[in-house]
């Protein structure tokens, strides 16, 4: 996700709260640039995730398993 896209998320936030508000056109791309941006959230969270490991107290080191 690039900045332009995050200002432009940001932009459509800010018309939504006016008065005029938000074309469906701008409704459409506000929903779309959401998901983009909750795709991309969650994408990076799962890569920090699969990186970390836990270490025990007697210093060994093992993945962060699935929650079951």
């Amino acid at each position: 996700m690039t900045q332009e896209q995050i200002d432009r998320i940001n932009a459509l936030a800010r018309k939504s709260r006016t008065p005029e508000g938000l074309t469906e056109a701008e409704k459409e791309e506000q929903a779309a640039l959401r998901a983009q941006y909750v795709a991309a959230v969650r994408e990076s969270l799962t890569a920090n995730l699969e990186n970390t490991y836990i270490q025990e107290p007697d210093g060994t080191k093992h993945k962060l398993g699935k929650k079951e």
